[in-house]
């Protein structure tokens, strides 16, 4: 069985945030982009990701970007902040993937994807709220905790996948008690995000939202409608990325026909 301990324990696994990352987000919650990209150019492994990041097909970006002051200037100050919040995953993310196929680069085109997505979807719903739009960065924080959970109890997995196909959710929530989007908030917990981070992830579940704040089941609803869209593609299906969600389609049933105009969009 997998406890809350366990969990706990690959949470504390993610590294302290270097100064000069912590200077840029602190930055760049200031809205000061000019110092946020300052400190940025101190570290270079940042550096080198978001130059990484942000040429990635993904962001439709016709020349190469090479600036960091011009990489937060096209992304703005809450796409920065995404950008560097995943980052912090990518240095939490294993070298090797052992039960999901996944690699360095899956796993930072799943992150673009997801950003890139959510993005448009608060564009169409008009939000500008920096909390709201960095929470997507959360999710693939998610899936790293499970790799290594999954990874660490696999027999306890397939003994329960032989006798009844069921989703890694439900697996993971039959081992430990908690979901994909549960550990998603405890991450936002721990980097001090607000509250309504890790609402809107647990909403996202598409369960047992009625204790929840009726704006964070709102975004809830989109989350859990784009997850499936983003895991339903082809490379994400042969990850087994798939296998993790029970799509709850009374959950988004009202917003079903905008996410698909929305999706048609084009970036």
């Amino acid at each position: 069985m997998i406890t809350k301990q366990d969990i706990e324990h690959y949470i504390a696994k993610i590294p302290p945030t270097p100064e000069a990352v912590r200077e840029t987000l602190r930055f760049l919650q200031a809205g000061e982009i000019p110092k946020a990209a300052k400190a940025a150019s101190e570290d270079r492994a940042l550096l080198s990701y978001l130059k990484e990041l942000v040429n990635r097909p993904v962001y439709g970006f016709r020349n190469e970007i090479k600036d960091v002051a011009q990489i937060f200037m096209v992304l703005g100050v809450s796409g920065s902040l995404q950008a560097v919040y995943n980052y912090l995953l990518q240095v939490l993310s294993p070298k090797e993937w052992h039960f999901f196929f996944l690699n360095g680069k899956s796993f930072g085109d799943l992150q673009a994807e997801l950003t890139v997505a959510w993005n448009k979807i608060l564009s169409f719903l008009d939000v500008r709220d920096k909390e709201i739009e960095t929470s997507i960065t959360l999710l693939p924080s998610a899936v790293i905790i499970s790799e290594a959970l999954f990874n660490a109890h696999k027999n306890d997995v397939e003994l329960i996948r032989s006798a009844k196909d069921i989703d890694l959710n439900t697996i993971l929530i039959r081992l430990s008690g908690y979901s994909l989007f549960d550990i998603a908030a405890m991450i936002a917990k721990r980097w001090e995000m607000d509250e309504i981070v890790a609402q809107i992830l647990k909403a996202a579940s598409g369960k047992e939202v009625q204790s929840l704040e009726e704006e964070a089941v709102r975004y809830g609803k989109w989350m859990h409608l784009l997850l499936f869209y983003i895991f339903s593609k082809p490379e994400y299906i042969d990850a087994g990325l798939n296998d993790f969600l029970e799509f709850h389609i009374e959950f988004v049933e009202d917003i079903y026909e905008d996410f698909t105009k929305v999706m048609e969009m084009e970036s």
